[in-house]
Parts: C-alpha cells; structure tokens; sequence
C-alpha cells in the first residue's frame, strides 16, 4: 500500500515540479533554470543526509558497473525534457506522453532483464494496457 502512495505522490510532484520550472524559464534560461533545480535538490539531499541517514557520502563510488553514477546526468536531462515538453504541450498532454514513455521504457527493461532488473515474461495483458493508454492519449488529443 505504501509503495501505491508513494507512486501517487511522486507523480504528483513530477506534475507540479514540471510546472514550477517551466514557469522559471519564463525569466531565465532553460539551463539556468536546471541548474538550480538540480543545485537546490543537492542542498535538500545533504540536510536530509545530514539529519537522517550519515551514511559515507563516497560509498556511492563502490557500485558497479560505474555507468550506474549517470543517473544525475540523466535527471538533468529529464529536468530540461519536461520543461520543454510542458512549455510546447501543455502540462496534461506532456505528462501524458511522459508517463507513457515511461510505461513503455520500463516493461522493455523488465522483458529484456537489462541494467540489473529482474527479466519478466512478455505478457499480452500488459501489452494491453500499454495500447489501452495509448488510444487513451488519443482520445485526450481530440
């Protein structure tokens, strides 16, 4: 039930997030205003750490395959994408499509088993889903 949530939360934030920073663009650049996005998420990171977790900052250098350390560069990536999505399609059309994507992106990565995630068997229910949500961005666009 937690994770359920959890989810509802994040998604939730993600939509406001997109919002918040596209409207920051309005008065500076698109890159400006990643950086402080992603500056200000590094400040409330480490008052978290500081208070709740003291675990050794550089532990994270242990992981493997070291690739694994790109997931910052790709957030930036994703701040600038939905920025840009928001600010062209609006907030629903652009957190539909991303959200999308992200279904899509995600069930690929369970069949094919592929940067550490458990492979799944290809299922045609949720193959189901996936062109059910689809038609259902189609339905939204008309």
């Amino acid at each position: 039930m937690w994770g359920i949530i959890i989810a509802i939360i994040s998604g939730i934030l993600m939509s406001v997030q997109g919002v918040f920073n596209t409207q920051v663009t309005k008065v500076s650049g698109i890159w400006t205003s990643a950086a402080f996005v992603q500056a200000s998420a590094l400040v409330v990171c480490l008052v978290v750490w500081a208070f709740a977790e003291r675990e050794n900052l550089l532990s994270v250098f242990q992981v493997s395959p070291k690739y694994m350390l790109l997931g910052g560069v790709i957030g930036a990536f994703i701040t600038i994408t939905v920025i840009k999505s928001m600010e062209l399609l609006g907030p629903a059309k652009a957190v539909m499509l991303i959200v999308t994507a992200q279904i899509i992106m995600a069930y690929v990565i369970e069949l094919l088993g592929i940067w550490g995630a458990d492979k799944q068997p290809l299922e045609w229910r949720r193959l189901l889903g996936v062109a059910i949500t689809i038609a259902g961005i189609i339905i939204f666009k008309f």
